[in-house]
């Protein structure tokens, strides 16, 4: 029988994958360069489970193996999915682990605010390197283009996670799965 440790271990492994089988699968491009994926769904779900930190690793191989496989943005792409992904769904998981009385919807709206926030200071800060263009040029995209994107990207994310996290919560049975 498999110890609590060695199940933790294997189960965020299979989260690393699932996530990455998202971001392959579920890409579609929306804004410019800007592709939504629902990776940050599996990344958070993995943070609701076992706690914020798990969503950072997650995040990090994920966009790791994104980098040399899938992405077309190299390590600034790495970079910012990072931002993205942790900014959304450790925010939401240390907030479900803080106050576990409210739904995971309170952290995971919060988690879309954070995130929506720290993109458009991120993409004011990173896009001008990666599309070598002025950074006045990138002011003028901020609202029209990031708001935009990362408002429907964190909230097609935050409602597949609500939609998602009790039935998959429930066949797992995590107290009781983690436990024995």
């Amino acid at each position: 029988m498999m110890n609590r440790r060695t199940k933790k271990l294997t189960t965020i492994g299979m989260l690393c994958a699932l996530a990455y089988v998202a971001a392959a699968a579920g890409r579609v491009p929306l804004v410019l360069f800007l592709k939504y994926d629902p990776k940050d769904v599996v990344i958070a779900m993995g943070g609701f489970i076992f706690g914020p930190l798990t969503s950072f690793l997650v995040a990090v191989v994920v966009s790791l193996v994104e980098m040399f496989t899938i992405s077309e943005n190299g390590i600034l792409g790495f970079l910012m999915n990072i931002i993205s992904s942790c900014s959304f769904a450790c925010t939401a998981a240390f907030i479900y682990k803080k106050r576990c009385k409210l739904s995971g919807a309170a952290g995971l709206f919060c988690g879309w605010g954070c995130m929506v926030f720290v993109m458009l200071f991120w993409n004011y800060l990173v896009t001008p390197i990666y599309m070598g263009c002025p950074r006045e040029a990138v002011v003028e995209l901020l609202i029209p283009a990031f708001l935009p994107f990362n408002l429907i990207k964190g909230g097609i994310n935050a409602m597949i996670t609500i939609l998602l996290y009790r039935p998959v919560i429930s066949n797992i049975q995590c107290e009781n799965f983690f436990e024995k």
